[in-house]
């Protein structure tokens, strides 16, 4: 049998009651993140946790199987995602890599409009006080393939003047902004140039550099 009949057959047996618990939600997709993940990869991921960039487990499990898994839950949960919406950042404390992962696949696809959420909000209010940039990445990305629009100029600034976490943020979500050719006030990018990143952190330096390439 395949992996993705063994997860759908896992998902079909869970009881329609937990729909209604963002935490049981957790547990259940917890449990779900290894299956059809073959021993000996789990087994490396785990060896690697000291390396993965903080996350709290990393299973290894397939992008596939975490589509499936997002998908089953919003198809599940019908026109009312408010348990979802609770539920990412329940996976941001969590923190594995897999609850990145999926939280970011819940935040691109959930019905913003309806439930007159921003995701760029949701985002920074369940992001850690650090956080790894291929965290960010994660979700800034989904976001914006999902169609969305970017974060505006004004919550760009307000992230800056925020955790430092939050000035990150901001800083890659600008970069792919700019790259999605949307633009960036002048003014927003002066203060990106003047984010603090942490010395080592190449990434982030290079990001910070290609923004600040693009004041006039």
């Amino acid at each position: 049998m395949s992996s993705e009949r063994i997860l759908d057959k896992f998902l079909e047996e869970q009881p329609r009651r937990s729909h209604k618990s963002h935490r049981n939600l957790a547990k259940i997709v917890r449990e779900a993140y290894p299956i059809g993940v073959p021993a000996m990869i789990m087994k490396s991921s785990t060896d690697r946790l000291g390396s993965s960039a903080g996350y709290s487990f990393h299973l290894g499990t397939p992008d596939e199987i975490l589509r499936r898994i997002a998908s089953w839950l919003i198809t599940e949960a019908g026109e009312d995602q408010r348990v979802l919406w609770k539920l990412i950042p329940l996976l941001w404390k969590r923190h594995g890599r897999e609850d990145v992962a999926l939280s970011a696949l819940l935040l691109a696809n959930l019905d913003n409009e309806r439930g007159g959420v921003d995701p760029w909000v949701v985002l920074a209010s369940s992001i850690n006080s650090t956080e790894p940039a291929e965290a960010l990445l994660l979700s800034i990305e989904e976001v914006f393939r999902a169609g969305h629009d970017g974060p505006s100029d004004e919550l760009l600034k307000s992230w800056c003047e925020g955790r430092l976490v939050e000035s990150h943020l901001a800083l890659i979500s600008a970069f792919a902004a700019i790259n999605a050719d949307r633009e960036i006030g002048s003014e927003v990018i002066g203060q990106l140039v003047m984010v603090k990143v942490p010395v080592g952190d190449s990434l982030l330096g290079r990001i910070r550099d290609r923004v600040a390439s693009g004041i006039p």
